[in-house]
């Protein structure tokens, strides 16, 4: 039997949460929610937002976020349509943090590779306002934001004092790497988070999207020593055998893929039963969820 469900709980998900629900319904695993979903609770990404990373282990598949950093989104879609990425390779591995991509040579001006039409200056994209957007939020203390929840399939940190709202450093998340200066990247080098959350990141650097498949093509690669993981040796780098937009691919070679919304009732009713599990392997439930530890589920 479930325990009883916050009152915030029940104020935030309300509306998604089905009638008649209480502590009385039996427990259904998330996998079983997600089972009997419906298809409308079922989104298809726009293939203008995705990128393809061509490994020689596979592809890796990334949505972009325009809503949140629209600037370094189209410069990032300018770079993969003109093959920036093609001959590349992933130079860096840190032990619980991240892989980094790119071009290895960037800080070398007489090494560089030409960035083609895509802009050289980009303003800093932390976070957005509020305004306009849509949060589903989650009822659970969070030590980062005021506020959290999801927007489109993207984990969000939000702050109701100051208006803002801004994507957060989950596992899977792809940042655009700069220097010092707030307004030094511009997407051509880039990160996915591989370890533990660094939400101290938030608003700190421009998060540009998140991967939806092949993770683990990532997170398995070998580590570059330390203190930051970038590779001394150049023969153990990996290989990126292109980076295409997903538009750019003729739509019978693009996977079919679909991401459960997260306005959805399916949605709400899985991280319910992630919040609580009370099945026979679970002896208390926690009553609590963290932002990033709610998968959005891809199929």
């Amino acid at each position: 039997m479930s325990p009883r469900r916050p009152a915030l709980l029940a104020l935030a998900l309300a509306c998604l949460l089905p009638p008649g629900a209480s502590a009385a319904t039996p427990y259904r695993s998330p996998q079983q929610i997600l089972d009997a979903s419906p298809d409308s609770d079922w989104r298809t990404p726009d293939p203008a937002n995705l990128l393809y990373m061509n490994l020689p282990t596979g592809r890796v598949i990334i949505e972009l976020a325009p809503a949140f950093a629209p600037q370094h989104v189209a410069n990032i879609q300018t770079l993969a349509h003109e093959h920036f990425w093609d001959g590349e390779s992933i130079y860096r591995a840190q032990d619980n943090f991240v892989v980094q991509f790119g071009d290895a040579d960037a800080d070398d001006a007489a090494k560089a590779k030409p960035l083609g039409s895509a802009k050289r200056k980009l303003p800093a994209e932390f976070q957005r306002d509020s305004k306009g957007l849509t949060v589903s939020l989650l009822p659970d203390r969070d030590g980062w934001a005021d506020q959290t929840g999801f927007v489109d399939g993207f984990p969000v940190g939000r702050d109701r004092k100051d208006g803002k709202t801004w994507l957060a450093h989950c596992y899977g998340a792809l940042g655009a790497g700069r220097n010092n200066e707030e307004d030094s990247s511009i997407g051509a080098e880039l990160y996915v988070v591989t370890g533990q959350s660094p939400r101290q990141l938030d608003r700190n650097i421009t998060l540009v999207g998140r991967v939806l498949q092949g993770m683990e093509l990532l997170s398995a690669l070998p580590r570059g020593p330390a203190p930051m993981g970038f590779y001394t040796d150049p023969a153990q780098r990996t290989a990126i055998q292109s980076i295409q937009r997903a538009s750019d691919v003729p739509a019978a070679q693009r996977p079919r893929l679909q991401v459960l919304r997260t306005d959805s009732r399916t949605f709400a009713e899985a991280t319910e039963a992630r919040r609580n599990r009370v099945d026979d392997f679970y002896k208390r439930p926690a009553g609590h969820i963290d932002l990033c530890n709610i998968p959005v589920p891809v199929r």
